[in-house]
């Protein structure tokens, strides 16, 4: 099934077709990616191990937003909801490593989880894999091509544009409170 949403002008944009890794079959996922895509524990800390002097995180945004429709139905959430939706590039040694955008629910964001809402520049994979009752479904992953509803947003920060990226989403589950996590990898990581 594909997803078309409304962009800013009414035009339709299509949204990434996310797979559970069952779902992969005929979708070859690229050897030298993999270990990113399936990787189970904290991406951040794998990206850390990656790094020689320098790891940072750009806020590139975060404010209250309607998710996109695959987010909210992945969530079990209203797609007109408003949710926290928080953008930001991972960078690794001065290059742009990863995109992550998270979408936190007004619910979510309630209680002992409101410093959710203000991380500034802290990664939010160190907070997620640091609470012991953290709990994370399955991870789905897409190609994310040009003229699909994330792709800009992940590749502004690269000088020259891919065709596609690849990249995985899950949903984690605090205290049952979820956020959804996406998070696209970036042609520099392979290097």
């Amino acid at each position: 099934m594909r997803i078309l949403t409304p962009n800013n002008f009414g035009h339709h944009i299509a949204e990434p077709v996310w797979r559970s890794h069952a779902m992969l079959m005929g979708h070859e996922v690229p050897l030298e990616m993999a270990p990113w895509l399936f990787e189970q524990g904290s991406l951040t800390r794998r990206i850390l191990l990656h790094c020689k002097n320098d790891f940072r995180v750009e806020v590139l945004s975060q404010k209250w937003q309607r998710p996109m429709l695959n987010e909210a139905l992945r969530l079990g959430a209203q797609p007109e909801h408003l949710a926290l939706i928080r953008e930001v590039i991972l960078h690794c040694d001065g290059e742009p490593w990863v995109f992550a955008r998270s979408v936190l629910p007004r619910k979510t964001l309630t209680g002992r989880r409101r410093f959710l809402g203000k991380l500034g520049s802290r990664p939010l994979g160190e907070v997620l894999f640091s609470d012991p009752y953290i709990q994370r479904d399955d991870l789905e992953i897409a190609e994310i091509k040009k003229g699909q509803r994330m792709f800009g947003c992940a590749t502004q920060c690269l000088n020259k544009s891919p065709e596609l990226v690849w990249g995985r989403r899950s949903v984690f589950y605090l205290h049952k409170k979820p956020l959804l996590v996406n998070e696209v990898f970036l042609p520099p990581i392979l290097k």
